[in-house]
């Protein structure tokens, strides 16, 4: 808890003090939120960050966590909390779209794990979030009827990021304080940036991701998108865990939070890597180096390390990750090709022209990538990084209709994304700033497998980095 001047960001603890207080109850919450969720839908632009919602689910679930608050027994800090969950999982009673038009044609009866431990923690799921279409790309534009593009709350002429892009713009909106996306190629992370709120990306396997579409089976991890690092290490621990239904977590070590308030960061080793860390807009560049600083003066030592085949890891990340989303996705280009965005059509496409050889190369370069964070994780604690090397870009009227597709921005948005998605190690965005167009800037921390706690830990005291936090243009005040 910290003591704010200005603008700040509502967060689990104010929802629960709330609560607790007896000022508001989930279910007055809950009737705002509504109100709110039909104003989005008819501004100018639409905001189109929650694309289904169901008013009556919405107030079932607040009125059981009103009841558990008025008898002293709730079921965890989430209890009354409001959360979204991104269209890739299954939500019941939500339409399993995952960003397209043809599926999901009847609402789904059975709930993700995430979904399921969500409504056991007692959270308020307000409605499944937008997407970019089939998570294959990193603007979150998505013309499509379902959905539409996404605005940023902070410039709604601006793209959320993505794939989990309406799961940060509600965030960064004040809709709910968590959300829950999905990371392939920085798909939590790349939005969370953009939008200037945080995001988790957990360990591969850690947060299972049984109940969503298995685009990718080696790539994707589950986290939190939230308004404080705190929060995200609620989620976190209330999520993290085994799940006999999802056989990649089943054998990893407890989750824990441990030093997560040490009062400083001594004894921490960060790695930098000075030469791919520079690879971004000068204005990315300049705040992150005195974030770096900052880390510095809290009692961390930064050690040069150097990552080696960044350039290989680039691309046998993209031949994984698109090999084992067309291989998936086999039946839906067959079946569905018409139906899909340009974009979609275009990423297939060329996934297609992977041979089984370039898959097993490119696992080869995996398995070399994480021998060499081995070596490097033995002589630092976590590796730093930019998050985006640039701001959100503009939206384009022709974006409207056809979408975009532009590879360069694809790939350069998961220039520094990719080596947590390939080897599987955790990765944290913390916003520490903005660009002089009002645009918010992000920072990343990734650690050695399983080791989230250290990065909570380094999240919270960057947060004290920035002076200040910035309201974003669209934003609604549910406590107010």
């Amino acid at each position: 808890d910290s003591a704010s001047n200005g603008f700040s960001f509502k967060g689990i603890k104010d929802y629960l003090d709330c609560y607790r207080s007896g000022k508001l109850t989930p279910s007055q919450v809950a009737q705002n939120i509504i109100a709110m969720l039909e104003d989005c839908d008819k501004s100018t632009p639409p905001l189109r960050a929650i694309v289904q919602w169901d008013q009556e689910q919405i107030m079932l679930m607040a009125e059981a966590s009103t009841a558990r608050y008025r008898n002293k027994c709730t079921l965890s800090y989430l209890d009354g909390i409001p959360v979204c969950l991104k269209e890739e999982f299954k939500v019941v009673p939500y339409h399993h779209r995952v960003g397209t038009v043809y599926l999901g044609t009847e609402p789904e009866t059975e709930d993700a794990t995430v979904a399921k431990k969500l409504r056991e923690a007692g959270a308020v799921i307000i409605g499944v979030s937008n997407m970019h279409e089939l998570g294959t790309g990193t603007t979150g534009c998505n013309p499509n009827r379902y959905h539409k593009i996404p605005r940023n709350p902070y410039k709604p002429n601006h793209f959320t990021g993505g794939s989990s892009s309406g799961s940060a713009a509600a965030v960064a909106a004040g809709l709910c304080p968590v959300a829950i996306g999905t990371d392939g190629g920085g798909s939590v992370r790349i939005p969370a940036s953009f939008c200037g709120v945080v995001g988790l990306k957990g360990t591969f396997g850690r947060i299972s991701s049984h109940g969503s579409l298995p685009l990718s089976f080696s790539t994707v991890s589950v986290g939190p998108i939230c308004t404080s690092v705190a929060d995200a290490a609620i989620v976190y621990s209330i999520l993290a865990e085994p799940d006999p239904l999802y056989p990649y977590g089943l054998k990893q070590p407890k989750a824990t939070l441990s030093d997560l308030c040490a009062p400083d960061l001594k004894g921490l080793k960060l790695g930098v890597d000075w030469m791919f860390f520079k690879a971004c807009d000068a204005e990315v560049l300049s705040i992150c180096e005195k974030a770096v600083e900052h880390l510095q003066s809290l009692g961390a030592s930064v050690v040069e390390v150097s990552l080696p085949e960044m350039e290989e890891l680039r691309v046998a990340h993209a031949v994984c990750i698109l090999s084992e989303m067309r291989d998936f996705l086999q039946p839906d280009f067959n079946e569905h090709f018409q139906e899909m965005n340009l974009e979609t059509r275009a990423s297939l496409a060329v996934a297609s022209q992977f041979t089984a050889l370039d898959f097993i190369t490119a696992n080869r370069q995996r398995t070399r990538s994480m021998r060499f964070l081995q070596e490097i994780f033995t002589t630092v604690n976590c590796i730093l990084t930019p998050a985006v090397p640039f701001t959100a870009p503009r939206i384009y009227e022709s974006d409207l209709l056809t979408g975009r597709s532009d590879l360069s921005f694809t790939v350069r948005s998961m220039r520094f994304m990719q080596l947590g998605n390939f080897t599987g190690i955790p990765g944290l965005v913390v916003p520490i700033g903005y660009s002089t167009a009002g645009l918010p800037i992000s920072f990343q921390v990734m650690a050695k497998w399983w080791d989230e706690a250290v990065l909570l830990r380094i999240g919270l005291k960057l947060e004290q980095f920035r002076c200040q936090t910035k309201k974003p243009s669209i934003y609604y005040d549910v406590l107010a």
